[in-house]
């Protein structure tokens, strides 16, 4: 059996199934990106809730593992060379991962750095100004009487959204025919934007409409189904 005990998060997360990659993280649009994946390969991993609401984030634990204190993070304790391996930021444990299973990521060079590059549109672009909306629509931002910064970050959220759109104009994914990280990495945020952030309105979503088929695609997958909901938010005490 695998021993993790070099990690001081298992201290406060233990690994009941050491031999599996251990996944800390949080049903939120980057935590989604890579449960989803580790559905879709069927690559055994043990899940460990990282709650937002305690600060677990915050805790030495965690930032052992993650110094940026954001989720999700990882350890395959069959990593390179068969030796433990510590990963964190979403898009590159979806390369890793993808590297690992030999899946979802093109096998020609070129193809590779094409994908890649969706990945990064993604984590540089959609990720942030979509948050951002996020901010400004739902949360502590929705009450300042200054619209300027709000609507600063939805043209810019719609400017993406027209890239991704005209992508997906004659193509079923991202990146063709093929199901890929890309699409694992990029969808997820689009829920959360027309959902948890309730800003489809907003963004005008229905000008979209290469972006709305593909997103009901990505929920049909069963694997999409399972992994939105890993690691499961325990209920909060009333």
């Amino acid at each position: 059996m695998t021993d993790l005990s070099a990690f001081p998060i298992t201290q406060k997360w233990p690994a009941t199934h050491p031999d599996r990659i251990q996944l800390y993280s949080l049903p939120t649009p980057n935590g989604v990106k890579v449960s989803v994946m580790l559905e879709e390969t069927g690559l055994p991993y043990e899940p460990h809730l990282v709650r937002f609401d305690t600060n677990d984030q915050l805790s030495p634990e965690f930032l052992s593992l993650n110094p940026n204190n954001k989720i999700p993070a990882i350890i395959d304790p069959k990593g390179p060379d068969g030796k433990p391996l510590a990963l964190f930021e979403s898009g590159a444990i979806l390369i890793y991962l993808a590297d690992k299973s030999g899946r979802f990521i093109p096998q020609d060079a070129s193809g590779r750095y094409e994908t890649i590059q969706w990945v990064m549109f993604q984590m540089g672009g959609i990720g942030p100004m979509f948050g951002q909306v996020g901010f400004f629509n739902k949360f502590a931002g929705k009450d300042y009487e200054d619209k300027r910064p709000r609507d600063r970050y939805v043209a810019e959220s719609k400017r993406l959204l027209n890239v991704l759109n005209q992508r997906l104009e004659e193509r079923t994914w991202i990146m063709g025919d093929a199901y890929t990280i890309a699409d694992m990495a990029t969808f997820p945020w689009v829920r959360n934007l027309t959902g948890f952030y309730e800003a489809g309105e907003l963004v005008q979503i229905a000008e979209f409409p290469h972006v709305t088929r593909a997103l009901e695609m990505f929920l049909a997958r069963p694997a999409v189904a399972r992994g939105i909901d890993i690691p499961k938010r325990e209920p909060v005490a009333a």
